[in-house]
């Protein structure tokens, strides 16, 4: 485990109830992120040279996260390319960025997107449903359930599973441990160590969203070539 229990417990209970961030479209607000010093801020690295494919992320967090079918909260965009017998495939992980400038904080009439402290954006139960946070993510990595409530969803660290001083689901079942999560904010930790060690990149960058997810190994224009074939990757949606 890159962060232990105790940082857990205490970066769970820092509510998100920070500054409120002035300006912002139907009333949104934003919570302060915690500075180096001021306590934990929350991210993770998928390290795409580890990363084969298994999709125990995605089997995980929907066990995990009771995710309906047909809708999903971490993903495996899968890609095949060359020309027989010179083929290989690649797999990109996704799921929500927590960006540190979330579009989706943004957008959001009645404030039920809301950016904590600890770096982590959480849907709470008062959405309305008008969908406008799902229309805003560059990643589409929002979705309006299926189910009666059709509230807006999304990964959000399994916030519960922090609270007890757990990893999320998908770190735990990662056979090949190509994901790290911690405290971005603690240069002692393994996710700091790995992003300060390696040449590390984020999807969309142009986007300015600033996202908490790093990888290793991802390609330039990778995403944008994937994101192409996104509709064609039954991995990718059932997951």
């Amino acid at each position: 485990m890159s962060v232990s229990r105790r940082d857990f417990l205490k970066g769970a209970a820092i509510a998100g109830a920070g500054l409120a961030a002035s300006g912002l479209p139907g009333g949104a607000s934003a919570a302060k992120v915690n500075e180096p010093g001021e306590g934990p801020r929350y991210g993770m690295v998928i390290n795409l040279n580890k990363c084969f494919g298994c999709h125990a992320c995605s089997v995980s967090c929907k066990a995990e996260q009771d995710v309906p079918l047909g809708s999903f909260k971490n993903g495996v965009i899968v890609s095949e390319k060359g020309r027989y017998p010179n083929v290989s495939r690649s797999f990109v992980p996704i799921l929500c960025n927590h960006c540190n400038k979330p579009p989706c904080v943004e957008v959001c009439p009645v404030d039920a997107t809301q950016k904590r402290s600890d770096g982590i954006v959480n849907q709470k139960n008062n959405c309305i449903r008008c969908g406008a946070c799902v229309e805003a993510c560059p990643y589409k990595m929002k979705y309006l359930d299926t189910r009666p409530d059709k509230r807006a969803r999304k990964c959000d660290f399994c916030m519960h599973r922090l609270a007890q001083g757990m990893l999320p689901a998908c770190i735990n079942t990662c056979n090949a441990r190509a994901r790290i999560f911690g405290d971005l904010n603690d240069p002692k930790s393994e996710i700091s160590k790995l992003i300060a060690a390696n040449p590390v990149k984020t999807l969309q960058p142009e986007q300015g969203t600033e996202p908490s997810v790093f990888y290793i190994g991802l390609e330039d224009g990778a995403y944008q070539v994937l994101e192409s074939n996104r509709e064609m990757t039954p991995a990718y949606q059932e997951g």
